[in-house]
């Protein structure tokens, strides 16, 4: 393994460079005038818009949508024909969103996300990640294992001030090792006393698991538990109260009668060619009937499921997770490097992949969708989570992709919008305030140009591409996300994206490291 490289930037001025705004400026111009971009008005419009709740029903419109402040003030619902729509109707405002023939839906919510201050050894600035972030319509995230936990706090005080470019945030914590149950009790209330939202778990032992599980309650944290391979199965999550599984590790298992997979004798857990691999073939030793006891108990115990199903894909289709198009313009040289096949970098073990493995892991996709279908018939609540800045995801991207495997994996796209604003919400225990367009809720939107419930695809910074009276018409993607009130333009958050990338590249072939 190569030496980790030092950042070549101090954490104080690197973590929240390009993020920190200056005083929020009023839009003084009169009622009427068109958002812009970063700019906060006393009220604003979004007009003829066609809604989406994030409730699982079906799309309303036209309608108008007042913004006071950081707070759905009023909905409006119009008439479907516009000559009926008189001024008496219209809610008035500083500034307004044109939302004809476009989709309102309400802020996505990464429910499995990443902020790192660095890939590889090389610097990575929060800017880039919080900005494809909006762009792509994230409002909230869960961040659930940063390399910097100050970094992630600092960031998180700006937000919630004011004065920071970015989505809500949420830190769940990693306690940190604990060699017993005691122990492992004191790293959850220092976690507690740091500021955290959360705890992130894994790799831990039986007892030590149900001793945090149970400590967390008392001090009011919820919880996400990567499993892994380990003691622990979904039964211990279960029992102990866990709010979230990760991934997905720890369900199957739970679900094979022998209590274990059938490794070969020379399986390394910490070999991930190993542990990839062998993962490709769980889901077929889970037994059915005892895997449909699991779901059941899962749902009994009000334990989620945020599955990541994107991040798991380069593992069934590799050529595909490679040469992703928005790699050209928006990957960062840090993540560019991570991304390259090398041990020393967690996720980069596609070395020597076989369409063999491909081929078991597409199985393994099939069962894992039933499964999670089968979970959602049962109550469950599954919410969205994109893992990204490992194995090939970007930051953004991942999370619409994350969309479209949902949908792969037979939910409607009311449900899969649902699993992404209502239900994540719900698992963040913010039900009441995000994840809804609705009065009274906090003003966390997105205006999309294109009807995602025909393809997700429309949601991709950039947009895509359709077929109108024979010709070519591009699409804009999210066109604006309005976070607590504050329009965030697309198009122009992808080309400051851009310009960051395009300056780290210029300063990599330079040899200086430092952007």
């Amino acid at each position: 393994m190569r030496p980790t490289r030092s950042l070549a930037r101090p954490l104080a001025a690197a973590l929240l460079a390009g993020l920190l705004a200056a005083p929020i400026a009023l839009d003084a111009q009169g009622s009427g005038t068109t958002a812009r971009h970063n700019v906060r008005s006393r009220s604003l419009a979004i007009r003829n818009a066609t809604i989406v709740d994030g409730n699982g029903t079906p799309a309303r419109g036209p309608a108008d949508i007042l913004i006071v402040n950081d707070t759905i003030a009023q909905i409006v619902w119009l008439d479907q024909n516009p000559a009926r729509n008189t001024a008496a109707r219209r809610v008035a405002a500083d500034a307004e969103i044109d939302a004809t023939g476009k989709f309102v839906l309400p802020g996505l919510i990464n429910a499995h996300a990443h902020l790192q201050r660095g890939r590889a050894g090389y610097p990575q600035p929060y800017e880039y990640t919080l900005k494809l972030w909006l762009a792509s319509g994230i409002t909230t995230f869960r961040e659930v294992g940063s390399d910097s936990v100050s970094g992630l706090l600092s960031l998180r005080a700006a937000e919630r001030a004011g004065t920071a470019m970015s989505p809500r945030v949420y830190a769940y914590l990693r306690p940190g090792s604990a060699r017993t149950p005691a122990q492992a009790r004191e790293r959850v209330r220092a976690a507690k006393a740091q500021g955290a939202d959360g705890l992130k778990l894994a790799g831990l032992d039986r007892d030590i698991l149900m001793a945090i599980l149970d400590e967390a309650k008392q001090q009011g944290l919820r919880v996400a538990h990567h499993v892994g391979v380990e003691e622990t199965t979904a039964w211990d999550d279960i029992a102990g109260g866990t709010t979230t599984i990760e991934h997905w590790y720890g369900i199957p298992d739970a679900a094979i009668p022998s209590g274990r997979q059938s490794f070969p004798s020379d399986y390394d857990y910490n070999d991930e060619t190993d542990r990839f691999r062998w993962a490709g073939r769980l889901w077929r030793e889970a037994d059915p009937a005892l895997l449909d006891s699991v779901l059941k108990s899962m749902v009994r115990a009000n334990v989620g499921w945020v599955p990541t199903l994107d991040i798991y894909e380069a593992s069934r289709d590799l050529q595909r997770a490679q040469t992703q198009p928005w790699f050209r313009d928006y990957l960062h040289p840090a993540l560019e490097e991570y991304f390259k096949p090398d041990p020393s970098n967690h996720g980069s073990y596609f070395i020597g992949w076989s369409s063999t493995d491909e081929t078991y892991w597409k199985e393994n996709y099939q069962i894992w969708f039933r499964a999670l279908r089968r979970y959602e018939e049962l109550g469950g609540t599954i919410a969205c989570g994109d893992d990204a800045g490992f194995i090939y995801q970007l930051y953004g991207f991942g999370l619409i992709r994350e969309m479209e495997l949902h949908q792969e994996a037979g939910f409607h796209p009311l449900k899969v919008i649902q699993h992404c604003t209502g239900n994540a919400a719900r698992l963040l225990g913010e039900e009441n305030r995000l994840g809804r367009v609705r009065a009274g809720w906090k003003a966390d939107l997105i205006v999309v140009d294109g009807n995602p419930l025909e393809d997700f695809k429309v949601l991709y910074p950039g947009g895509t591409t359709r077929i109108v009276n024979g010709q070519s018409q591009p699409t804009l993607g999210i066109e604006w996300t309005i976070k607590g009130g504050m329009p965030y333009h697309g198009p122009t958050l992808m080309r400051e994206v851009k310009e960051i990338v395009d300056q780290a590249r210029a300063q990599r072939s330079s040899g200086n490291r430092e952007n």
